[in-house]
């Protein structure tokens, strides 16, 4: 495409030859003269653009590149996104109609628009909504809900009873609704709790592969509308997540632990059974939460502390060689003194 014609695309401004041929989308330290690439940091545009070979750059309202061609655009990662999506279009891996591969019970309650993938199972007294797609390979037990335009991607398992709300996505291999891990211990034996719960996922809620939450041993594991989890996560039994989290790799929650909303919770983190998480905190790689944290709250380290004194913990902790050495000589004063 020529420049100008990129410009028309993303209704944007150009800066430089608008007659500019363009034949792909590439990052900045990728991109070569044939390419075009993006920068939405107007405080940083010289610098990084200095060493970049790009034959153009999409740059935010006002901003003229030296020695670059250019396209200004109100919102600059829509305007590249929607670029890419031009020279690169997305492969299509959308399931349609049901395949005569799938095992789908007579009960089955489908909606309109249902994709259904090869050797997909759905199990007696299941609800579908509309334009769910359902890929190769999902296991879904009895009784299990699925709200209107939720994707399961393949090998995914529902356990009987669980519900997903609308505009979900669930990626490969997740399973939801497996048993949590609660034993009676009291005869010496580790006997397996009562597992008669279920899990609720709300609207919007997007689920990484390979995670895992469990059912509920009463009641429900909630997990509310918005919330984004991400690949190789644990929820644990009777867990309620609010709205709108973010929850991270390889994060961990135990039992009955609570979140308010806006959460976020980087990589690695760990959470004790049966704390709360206030709204809007943020829990840090790696942090052990063993208590409730507040709202608005940073928390990092382990255990887990406010985020400053984790900070003076550490510069105290980087002190210690030094402090060791100064306590020897003291001892070493003292015990000359004492003599």
């Amino acid at each position: 495409m020529l420049l100008s014609e990129i410009a028309a695309l993303i209704g944007g401004t150009v800066i430089g030859d608008g007659n500019y041929n363009i034949t792909g989308v590439a990052p900045l330290q990728n991109a070569e003269p044939q390419d075009i690439t993006f920068l939405e940091r107007a405080d940083r545009i010289a610098v990084l653009l200095r060493k970049s070979k790009a034959g153009a750059v999409i740059v935010p309202p006002g901003i003229k590149p030296e020695g670059f061609n250019a396209v200004q655009a109100e919102h600059v990662v829509e305007a590249f996104e929607t670029v890419v999506r031009h020279f690169k279009p997305p492969c299509s891996d959308t399931v349609e109609g049901i395949s005569e591969r799938a095992a789908v019970h007579s009960s089955v309650k489908l909606g309109s628009g249902v994709a259904v993938g090869h050797f997909a199972v759905i199990a007696q007294g299941c609800e579908i909504g509309n334009n769910v797609i359902i890929h190769g390979g999902v296991q879904i037990a009895a009784e299990c809900k699925i709200g209107d335009n939720t994707v399961v991607f393949p090998n995914v398992v529902l356990y009987r009873s669980t519900v997903i709300g609308k505009n979900c996505i669930i990626h490969g291999n997740t399973t939801i609704g497996a048993f949590g891990f609660g034993y009676d211990s009291s005869s010496g034996q580790h006997k397996l709790s009562p597992q008669l719960g279920s899990v609720v996922i709300g609207n919007d809620v997007e689920i990484g592969a390979n995670s895992a939450i469990d059912r509920a041993t009463y009641g429900s594991t909630v997990i509310g509308d918005g919330t984004k989890i991400d690949n190789l996560v644990h929820i644990a039994h009777n867990c309620k997540l609010g709205r709108h989290n973010l929850i991270c790799a390889h994060t961990g929650i135990a039992g009955s632990a609570t979140t308010g909303n806006n959460v976020v919770m980087a990589g690695r983190v760990g959470v004790k059974d049966h704390v709360h998480i206030g709204d809007r905190a943020v829990l840090g790689a790696m942090a052990g939460i063993i208590a409730d944290v507040e709202a608005d709250a940073r928390i990092v380290g382990i255990p887990a502390t406010p985020e400053r004194e984790q900070m003076r913990i550490q510069i105290a902790l980087q002190a210690l060689p030094a402090m060791r050495k100064e306590f020897k000589m003291l001892q070493k004063t003292v015990a000359a003194l004492q003599k």
